[in-house]
């Protein structure tokens, strides 16, 4: 796979993120991206390991060393082609999965892992590109309906895979636009909402149906929406959050993570928020409870905020200055 010695030869670059003084002032995506030729550089760094880890750690079961090989040797469209095999999303997941592929990684052993994750996002990105990513309607319907309710990470996969076996298929989602929290939850400074747009667009030329504005037991009774699919795929996601039952946790200026991000996500759109709805850091001190992708994010947004001061609490011990992803 890609090159044996490749490892030997090139070290790990990465694309990097815009300047700290830039990119503190907008909402705009703070990675950049690498020329081609340095991308497939990084991928000959990928070894023809005899138990490719890296595929074991992956959720969703990428063929991480075969499309290394293939973006390596410039075969791009095949690359996406093998990616797309385990992968609706890789514009997704190329973006904001934590890569625990890349903490397996072997070459993570005695030297830095494989650029895994951002390989990934550049095999999609120039897939979309080159116009290797274009709608394909199925070619023989079922004839048989079926409703996916929620229109986050979960619910576009099951509809996308549905809608391409041949279903007609219907996308509800209670808030005005599909995406769920890879919209309303991931801040734009690591997705950019047009690229959820963007795959949108293809699943609807496809035949997907998207109802938007649309709450399934309000607006439609369960019901009703049994007797009018042949069935039903509920993917609404986890929106409750873990509360503290600690002394002062019902003072004024606490608040949850979701509903924070979620609101500035919705500004960020264009959507005029009433006064008490909204959560705004600017000029105060900021205290953000725990160190993961959530607090982080939590971070970003109140520094984007202009917040006096921010201040992240975890418990578990720092982590190293270089640790891998």
């Amino acid at each position: 796979m890609a090159d044996p010695t490749g490892f030997l030869k090139v070290k790990r670059k990465e694309a990097g993120n815009r300047p700290i003084h830039e990119r503190i002032c907008d909402f705009s995506e703070v990675e950049q991206v690498l020329n081609s030729d340095d991308r497939m550089l990084q991928a000959s760094r990928c070894m023809d390991c005899g138990i490719p880890f890296c595929h074991w750690a992956c959720p969703v079961d990428n063929l991480i060393p075969e499309w290394n090989d293939l973006l390596y040797r410039g075969d791009w469209k095949k690359a996406y082609d093998r990616l797309n095999q385990t992968n609706n999303f890789p514009e997704f997941t190329g973006r904001i999965c934590p890569a625990p592929c890349e903490h397996a990684c072997v070459l993570n052993i005695e030297e830095e892992p494989v650029t895994i994750r951002e390989n990934e996002v550049a095999i999609t990105e120039k897939a979309f590109s080159e116009g290797y990513i274009k709608p394909r309607p199925a070619r023989k319907k079922t004839g048989k309906k079926v409703a996916v309710i929620g229109s986050g990470p979960a619910g576009m996969a099951a509809a996308d895979l549905l809608n391409k076996w041949g279903h007609t298929v219907t996308l509800f989602e209670k808030d005005p636009k599909a995406g769920g929290l890879l919209r309303y939850g991931i801040p734009d400074f690591k997705l950019s909402k047009s690229t959820i747009d963007r795959r949108l667009k293809i699943m609807t030329f496809e035949g997907l149906e998207i109802r938007t504005g649309t709450e399934i037991g309000k607006d439609i009774p369960g019901k009703v929406l049994l007797n009018m699919y042949d069935a039903v795929c509920i993917a609404i996601g986890a929106m409750k959050p873990r509360d503290l039952n600690i002394e002062g946790r019902n003072l004024k200026g606490i608040h949850f993570a979701m509903d924070f991000l979620t609101r500035q996500n919705r500004i960020n759109d264009g959507e005029l928020l009433s006064p008490a709805d909204l959560i705004n850091a600017e000029g105060l001190k900021v205290v953000v409870l725990g160190g993961g992708d959530t607090g982080s994010d939590c971070v970003g947004t109140a520094i984007r905020q202009r917040a006096a001061s921010v201040t992240q609490i975890e418990i578990m011990p720092r982590p190293h200055e270089k640790r891998t992803p």
